[in-house]
């Protein structure tokens, strides 16, 4: 006999009592059989969902056949109910018409009498059926209830008996019962079971892996083991996908390495104020130095050392001017210098990189320099800013270089990314002079927006690291983030760059390519 299976059990322990029950079932012979799961699982007090799962479970080591099979019937609905028990509107509105006498009832009080949604079915058959007629503005009875066959109730007793079979009622009248939505047609499946060719009345749970207990106990000789599938895909590997920001990195660096830059090592995060300010010739009392636009370090929060004698000679050229300067006469402060900090700009490298270059054996050479990296700033954030960016930062040092050189140098660039129409605007920074932002016509906007900065280093930055009088160096920056948005029609930063950026949209994220301008 099959075992009943209690309601509060959990799905896993419901299943294995919905398997137990149907080896039950059919550990009565060789022929035993479940001819039709749904009556099988209503007797037994089963779920018939949760007798179908054990089945598919079962048939998965032969334990059982099945063939599903299915049958259709006619289900009644809440109105249909209704009606054969109350009889059918058509029949209430009869009823109204005779009660109301021989001078009918108004069609505009039939609603109250039997209701809004009897009465505007109910009046439509009863005209059809010729039990009433209209006579000016009232509806007049025709027919007695006697005379009056209610067949809309007596088809729905007839289908209900015959447990909604669908031969029960000509297809006629079931269709004017499907068409007033009175009866629907409800499909069931079912399954036939029997014994399969591993049957056994108690199943055996197969072995998914070996295991090291098994090769010790020795019990892998008599485990039984599910079969392998070695033509089996198995599960799809995920690669790595490239982020938007590193697609348009890798094209602007190609681009960059193609105009003849060496790309500068900017993997140090942290730098001293020395290099990221002081070097720069921007004053200690710079309001980009306070803690509302930097941030500064706990620990350590000092740097271990700079190179000594290029400190001393640009603590003088702050204090008391050089290279045609007066500087910025006051008292330079070695702590100040010395704080640690999150690098604002990676111009903190650009200013490593030129002292290298002036103090390098043999003397200085003209070089052509990028970085592109992730610099970080006290900021509000919004959706075109974040405290944490990237700069594109580019840099020429040689003799005698001009502000023309500066302009051809960045309109090159641009053209090769796809931007013809620049503009640039006299503008201040604290160590290029003279300076300039770049805007180029953004084509979508159908408006000009700045794109980047740009300026010649001031004398007074070159003139402590050593180099030669006469040379000069450009230089240009710009953030990776803003080129990446237009190129990939991004509207708010927060969806490119941070821990808001839906995943799906880098693995399906198309490679970047930038068009040059002939």
């Amino acid at each position: 006999p099959a075992t009943e299976a209690d309601s509060t059990q959990g799905p896993s322990t419901m299943t294995e009592a919905c398997e137990s029950a149907i080896l039950s079932q059919l550990s009565s012979g060789d022929d035993a059989a479940i001819p039709n799961t749904l009556d099988w699982a209503e007797e037994n007090k089963l779920n018939h969902e949760t007798v179908v799962g054990a089945i598919k479970s079962l048939l998965t080591d032969a334990y059982v056949t099945a063939d599903p099979l299915s049958y259709q019937f006619y289900d009644l609905t809440a109105e249909a109910k209704g009606v054969v028990e109350n009889g059918s509107p058509e029949v209430a509105v009869l009823k109204a018409l005779i009660e109301a006498g021989e001078g009918g009832l108004a069609v505009k009080d039939l609603p109250e009498k039997v209701g809004k949604s009897a009465s505007k079915i109910g009046m439509g058959n009863c005209m059809k059926n010729k039990w009433a007629k209209k006579d000016g503005g009232n509806l007049v009875a025709v027919k007695t209830l006697e005379e009056a066959t209610d067949e809309t109730r007596e088809s729905l007793k007839a289908l209900a008996d015959a447990s909604g079979k669908p031969d029960a009622l000509d297809g006629k009248v079931v269709n004017a019962l499907k068409k007033r939505k009175l009866v629907t047609l409800v499909k069931r499946n079912y399954y036939k079971v029997a014994r399969g060719a591993s049957y056994a009345p108690v199943r055996v749970k197969k072995a998914a892996d070996l295991t090291k207990e098994m090769l010790d106990s020795g019990s892998w000789k008599t485990t039984p083991f599910k079969p392998y599938n070695f033509l089996a895909l198995g599960e799809k590997v995920g690669g790595g996908y490239l982020h938007p920001l590193l697609k348009v990195r890798a094209e602007f660096r190609k681009i960059l390495m193609e105009m003849g830059f060496h790309e500068m090592p900017t993997d140090k995060w942290v730098e001293s104020s020395f290099w990221n300010f002081d070097s720069l010739f921007q004053p200690q009392s710079h309001p980009a130095r306070d803690a509302h636009d930097t941030f500064f370090i706990k620990e350590p929060a000092s740097t271990v050392s700079v190179p000594e004698e290029y400190y001393e000679r640009v603590r003088e050229m702050h204090e008391k001017g050089g290279a045609g300067s007066i500087g910025y006469r006051y008292d330079f402060k070695r702590e100040e210098a010395f704080k640690n900090l999150l690098r604002t700009h990676t111009t903190a490298i650009s200013s490593q990189m030129l002292y290298k270059l002036a103090n390098q054996e043999g003397g200085f050479t003209p070089q052509r320099y990028f970085s592109i990296d992730r610099v970080f700033r006290n900021e509000t954030m919004d959706a075109t800013h974040l405290c944490e960016f990237h700069q594109v930062e580019g840099l020429v040092a040689d003799y005698d270089l001009s502000l023309g050189d500066l302009i051809g140098t960045i309109e090159t660039f641009f053209k090769k990314i796809g931007i013809e129409r620049l503009r640039f605007k006299p503008a201040f920074n604290p160590y290029t002079e003279p300076s300039m932002e770049i805007f180029g016509y953004h084509p979508d906007l159908k408006k000009w927006t700045e794109i980047g900065n740009s300026g010649m280093f001031r004398p007074e930055m070159l003139a402590p690291m050593g180099l030669p009088e006469n040379v000069r160096v450009i230089a240009w920056g710009l953030s990776l983030e803003r080129p990446t948005m237009i190129k990939y029609r991004i509207k708010n930063i927060r969806d490119l760059f941070g821990h808001k950026v839906d995943m799906a949209r880098t693995r399906t994220a198309p490679i970047c390519r930038f068009q040059e301008v002939e």
